[in-house]
């Protein structure tokens, strides 16, 4: 009885399934049980907390209560490293913090991203608003947020797309390299503009700040390797001790801003500011930020800037600093999403709410962080709701901590800054895409180059510049193999395209039937494949009627093999095109009314 249920299963199979060479397909009808599974409502997708707040449930909430203040205790010292890298006073990094956490609940569609302050969007603030007044940081983020939002409302998610990987990858890498070469000096508390020479550098060394920033880096890369702790044997109190060892390795920023800060505190306690031998930190404004309008229009040192001045002024900025901090979220994004489907759009509306609403509370630009998605991913976080924790966290610190703030070595948020970056290098590519793809490797060492020496956004540029040229010579240049086959003891010219053809490739493929039926001196005819004929228009009946005429003189069939029978009707008028399926058989050839062409096929 097995064996004849195997019989029918397989009889079964056969009748749904021909094999190939049978010459047709078979379509089948199996009813309604089957269809695509229903798409969220529209408000749903767009209000996303509404899509998961009804399953919200105690075991979430703790692993979502336990993932906030993790993420709480790392956002805080690194918002206030990267104010200091954006050349802003503390206050402003907790600002950006807190309103991303809090809004990307409402709206973000990825549990582990972690809106704020990173390092990436203090270098464009550096770039573009340096030697400014705090304003234009402020409507810069504003003008960020809303190009933003405006490419989520118009769905232009498939944007990112044209931004290979290689580009991508050169661009953390430079960007990575620039926030550590500009935080050495701070590091090593050398007090010097521009760029100093090897002596200059050397002789401006201070040995407090350095000794400080040295010993925090140490730290820092030390606790960094107690999570990756491995003990032989796999008890209870293995795991609960490499449980408490993770926990360190994740909060040894904030324990090692906090060591400094103790430290400096006490030591002013104990005699005065004056005696303290490195240098601290700026005095921090107390308080919770108000929420009012950006400052559209404003007046510094005498001068009135209306909003079109500032537009003016920021110029570029305007365009590179959303572009860029969308990139950054959604490569983020696509590395922590479950499913495979990350609605793109939907996570540029979210960014660009939470940058105007930032600017609401004279936050900087923000975008996601990579390190701290990571630290949420690790620490257990089930839904976004961990960002309504970290953004209480972070108000908590604005209203109680900002007086001590002002105690922070800045060389110890130095260490903090190059310690988070500096695992963002990655010069493995270099080898890899040399092997594989010199397109790729030109793409990724321009980038990482003109990043460097030109500024992120030029590399960025270069990048994505380069690409679409890429794209472009390959849409007119597509890849064509030109193989001698047989069927039935009849030789025949198989043309086949390896990539997409589109209109701009026609003329390409038009040369190469030319020059493939003079190679082979017009004896055999030639089989085009059409299976990658991309929306077939007038081009493509314009070159296949021309070519097929030429080919008529010399009195060698043309076949178009796999061609859609919506196009068959347009080529009609040609007597000299013929069609066929896939696979060819002997009947395909058999069409041919010229008799020399039939003597050709013989």
């Amino acid at each position: 009885m097995k064996g004849f249920h195997n019989l029918n299963l397989q009889a079964k199979a056969d009748e749904c399934f021909p094999m190939k060479g049978d010459g047709h397909d078979v379509d089948i009808n199996i009813g309604t049980n089957y269809s695509k599974p229903k798409e969220l409502h529209w408000l749903l997708r767009r209000i996303f907390i509404l899509s998961w707040i009804r399953s919200y449930d105690r075991e979430k909430a703790v692993s979502d209560l336990i993932a906030g203040i993790t993420l709480g205790m790392t956002i805080i010292p690194q918002s206030i490293a990267y104010a200091a890298l954006a050349g802003l006073s503390s206050e402003y990094g907790l600002y950006s913090a807190f309103i991303g956490s809090i809004i990307y609940v409402f709206f973000g569609t990825i549990a582990q991203v972690s809106i704020g302050p990173t390092s990436l969007m203090a270098i464009m603030v550096l770039q573009f608003c340096s030697d400014k007044p705090v304003q234009f940081v402020i409507v810069l983020a504003f003008l960020a947020g809303l190009v933003e939002f405006l490419m989520g409302v118009l769905r232009l998610g498939f944007i990112v797309n044209f931004i290979p990987t290689p580009v991508t990858k050169a661009f953390t890498t430079g960007t990575s390299l620039i926030v550590a070469l500009a935080q050495v000096k701070n590091l090593l508390g050398i007090k010097h503009k521009g760029i100093p020479t090897p002596k200059q550098f050397f002789d401006k060394i201070e040995f407090a700040d350095a000794t400080v920033g040295i010993v925090c880096m140490i730290v820092l890369l030390t606790l960094r390797q107690l999570s990756s702790i491995k003990f032989k044997n796999k008890t209870d109190t293995t795991r609960r001790l490499k449980k408490v060892l993770w926990y360190i390795s994740i909060s040894r920023n904030a324990l090692v801003v906090f060591t400094c800060g103790l430290i400096a505190f006490l030591w002013i306690r104990k005699s005065s500011i004056e005696a303290v031998p490195f240098a601290l930190s700026s005095p921090v404004s107390s308080g919770l930020p108000k929420l009012q309008l950006p400052p559209f229009s404003f007046t510094y040192e005498n001068r009135t800037y209306a909003f079109i001045d500032v537009c003016r002024e920021l110029g570029s900025a305007i365009v590179v600093v959303p572009i860029v901090a969308v990139l950054a979220n959604v490569a983020i994004a696509k590395a922590f999403v479950k499913d495979g489907q990350l609605d793109a759009s939907q996570e540029m509306l979210t960014l660009g709410l939470c940058n105007l609403a930032g600017s609401f509370f004279s936050a900087m630009p923000t975008c996601g962080a990579f390190t701290r998605s990571a630290v949420s991913q690790a620490s257990g976080v089930r839904t976004p709701m961990a960002g309504i924790y970290t953004g209480i966290i972070v108000l908590s610190a604005l209203s109680i901590l900002t007086p001590y703030f002002q105690y922070i070595p800045k060389s110890s948020l130095s260490a903090v800054l190059i310690a988070a970056v500096i695992f963002m290098v990655d010069f493995t590519p270099i080898m890899t895409l040399w092997r594989t793809s010199k397109k790729d490797f030109f793409s990724w060492t321009g980038c990482l180059v003109v990043c460097l020496v030109a500024g992120v956004e030029m590399g960025l540029l270069y990048g994505i510049v380069l690409n679409m040229i890429f794209v472009i010579l390959r849409l007119g240049n597509p890849e064509i193999e030109v193989k001698l086959k047989q069927c039935n003891n009849i030789t025949y010219v198989h043309i086949e395209p390896l990539s997409d053809i589109y209109f701009s490739g026609v003329d390409y493929l038009r040369t190469e039937l030319r020059a493939t039926a003079a190679m082979y001196r017009y004896d055999f005819p030639i089989v085009l494949d059409c299976s990658r004929f991309m929306l077939f228009d007038a081009t493509f009946v314009d070159m296949i009627t021309s070519t097929a005429k030429e080919l008529n003189d010399q009195q060698v069939l043309l076949i178009l093999q796999s061609l859609s029978g919506k196009y068959q009707p347009l080529l009609q008028s040609s007597s000299n095109i013929h069609f066929a399926i896939n696979p060819l058989t002997a009947e395909d050839f058999n069409v041919a009314t010229n008799q020399t062409v039939i003597e050709k096929l013989k």
